[in-house]
């Protein structure tokens, strides 16, 4: 298990049932970034690869 998993596990557990926008999510990314700046690159990538999942010439690791 990665670290990660513990925050998406919980993620799923407190907000599983909500249903949000993306541009919802897009401002929450913004406000974390703002928040911790170090974290621009990985949000950055992150943003990137949700936006390009249904892109059939990306694939999975294009731009990281």
């Amino acid at each position: 298990m990665y670290f990660t998993d513990r925050g998406i596990e919980e993620l799923a557990d407190r907000r599983g049932e909500e249903e949000v926008s993306i541009a919802w999510l897009a401002e929450r990314l913004r406000d974390f970034v703002d928040l911790n700046p170090e974290f621009e690159i990985p949000v950055e990538r992150l943003a990137t690869w949700l936006a390009r999942l249904d892109d059939e010439e990306d694939t999975p690791n294009d731009d990281l």
